[in-house]
């Protein structure tokens, strides 16, 4: 299912492909840093994003599917949990060797590959059912190459409410995403996954740490924040 023929890679330790290339870095450590990659593991891990990750997995589960990749997969937490759910095939793929060394060690049975998502995706035509990306990459082309026809493509976006206290009320993304997708892709369905959750400093900071720009300055304080993403399910149009 991989396809190698473009790229040399090296395996790492902990079991994740390596197959970024110089001209795919924009710097020595690209993507999330390993303090990113930490502070979001502690926020899915004491259940802040779960209603999130319901929200998806029921979205995804009206079509079937045996293999599913995610692309922009950071630590893991979606892909590894969506895959457990659906006992499907998984494979992520992050430019961040922070995020994908994270994934590796905790989701082993999935596959994590460390490349620029935004030139390439290294699998072969076809070799998907079902794509996420979730706060992430969005390479129509590429997603469209590497889905079976008629598969199934889920793109989340922060709402506008997304962690609208830490960063302001965002704007709407829907519209300007679902256009760029409409060449390759038909919408079948769209919904928003919103909760909140009274934070503890230690869990504001985390979120403060893997966010950009946030609009908090000072020094993180317990609060109320609500995480909120709009769910674009599309589907491929026959190539």
């Amino acid at each position: 299912m991989v396809c190698g023929n473009r790229h040399s890679f090296d395996i790492a330790r902990s079991g994740y492909v390596n197959l970024l290339q110089p001209q795919d870095r924009r710097s020595k450590q690209p993507g999330d840093s390993a303090k990113a990659v930490a502070a979001r593991r502690r926020l899915h891990d004491r259940g802040f994003t779960a209603p999130l990750l319901t929200g998806i997995a029921q979205i995804l589960a009206a079509a079937p599917a045996d293999s599913i990749l995610d692309a922009g997969c950071g630590e893991g937490f979606y892909a590894g949990n969506i895959a457990k759910m659906s006992g499907c095939g998984a494979a992520g793929i992050d430019i961040s060797t922070s995020a994908m060394d994270a994934a590796a060690r905790r989701y082993a049975d999935c596959l994590w590959i460390a490349a620029n998502a935004d030139r390439f995706i290294p699998f072969m035509d076809g070799a998907f059912s079902k794509i996420v990306s979730i706060t992430a990459r969005m390479n129509a082309a590429e997603f469209r190459r590497v889905l079976q026809d008629g598969g199934r493509l889920l793109v989340a976006v922060p709402a506008p409410e997304d962690l609208i206290e830490l960063r302001g009320r965002g704007r709407d993304r829907v519209e300007r995403t679902v256009e760029s997708f409409a060449k390759e892709f038909e919408l079948v369905e769209r919904d928003r996954v919103t909760t909140a959750a009274e934070l503890d400093t230690e869990a504001v900071d985390d979120v403060l740490h893997s966010i950009y720009r946030p609009m908090q300055a000072q020094p993180a304080t317990a609060m109320r924040v609500t995480f909120s993403l709009d769910l674009l399910l599309f589907r491929a149009c026959a190539s």
